[in-house]
């Protein structure tokens, strides 16, 4: 017996020499993704092509602006724009503290195009550091590599701010899986947008429109549910629920036409809506979703992206209005 249990403690001690030689391994050695080199030509067109992406479709200045959430939907502060620092911590459900990197020249002229291309594509930082999925590369990856060039020419071009955000920290065991989960990225082709389901199709993806209308299992959307809502995101005033996108007709947008849809975001442009007024008190409900920023996409696109959702499995599933105020 006294044999036995030697011969089980030795293999015990291997086994916890083995784990944390590959732990080890991996926060030191991953991710390990190469920098490509890219040198981008900072054209008018590409810069303009970029701002609209930036703003409009990837919400790249939504998240690394100051959000003003006394206003429906949290708009950037005019003035921010890239400064960084938004923070999405434990309160909102985040295994750690993240916080939006300063992405103006301040903060990046030091980065060349290819290491800001691996970050936003890849997930990995000017130095080696993995990022939290939180900056949604995994769907950046998959987009033409020209709109992504577009968007660096973009960002290039914003006036400079100097601000320095904290640096994101991960909790056990966040700080050891964030290490794996960046990977190569699979472009793709931007279609053509006369075929409009599959140009819906790439500008959704662009966008990250799954992300947040999909249920998620510690933190992995659930692909069964895709596009069906129902994820909830805690905020000033309560907890709001993103909406079933689905073509259900009960429950999500069978029901709804083109123009329907188009009109549920151009009613938050300012520009064709002067009378919008988007002030919010502080325990009324409010929403996550980018509204002002989506509204400022082409009729075209936004109706590309309602044709492509309209070829989605429908699911039936019933998502609670407005929030559960506190």
């Amino acid at each position: 017996m006294k044999k036995f249990l030697k011969i089980l403690a030795v293999l015990i001690f291997l086994l916890v020499v083995a784990v944390a030689a590959l732990l080890g391994y991996v926060v030191k050695f991953k991710p390990n993704i190469p920098v490509e080199e890219v040198k981008i030509e900072y054209t008018p067109e590409r810069i303009e092509r970029g701002k609209y992406l930036a703003n409009n479709v990837a919400q790249c200045i939504d998240c690394h602006s100051t959000r003003d959430w006394s206003k429906f939907s949290g708009p950037p502060i005019p003035g921010t724009e890239g400064k960084g620092g938004e923070a999405f911590d434990e309160k909102i459900g985040f295994p750690g503290k993240y916080y939006a990197a300063n992405i103006t020249p301040a903060h990046l002229k030091d980065w060349s195009d290819g290491e800001l291309f691996r970050a936003i594509t890849a997930g990995v930082s000017k130095d080696g550091r993995p990022l939290f999925p939180i900056m949604p590369y995994p769907f950046f990856g998959k987009m033409d590599k020209e709109d992504v060039y577009s968007i660096i020419a973009y960002i290039r071009s914003l006036p400079s701010i100097e601000n320095q955000p904290p640096a994101s920290q991960s909790n056990f065991p966040m700080n050891i899986i964030i290490h794996v989960i960046p990977s190569k990225p699979e472009f793709s082709t931007k279609p053509s947008t006369s075929d409009k389901v599959a140009y819906g199709k790439y500008l959704a993806n662009a966008a990250s429109c799954i992300e947040c209308h999909t249920q998620a299992n510690k933190g992995q959307i659930i692909e069964d549910l895709a596009y069906s809502g129902g994820r909830y995101f805690p905020l000033p005033g309560g907890t709001v629920a993103s909406a079933n996108i689905t073509p259900d007709k009960e429950t999500g947008i069978g029901a709804w036409d083109e123009n329907t849809f188009i009109e549920r975001f151009k009613m938050f442009d300012k520009n064709t809506h002067s009378n919008y007024n988007d002030a919010v008190k502080e325990t009324e409900f409010n929403s996550i979703m980018p509204w002002q920023k989506y509204a400022g996409m082409s009729r075209e696109d936004l109706g590309a992206i309602f044709a492509y959702l309209k070829t989605v499995k429908p699911i039936s599933n019933k998502v609670p209005k407005n929030a559960y105020v506190k």
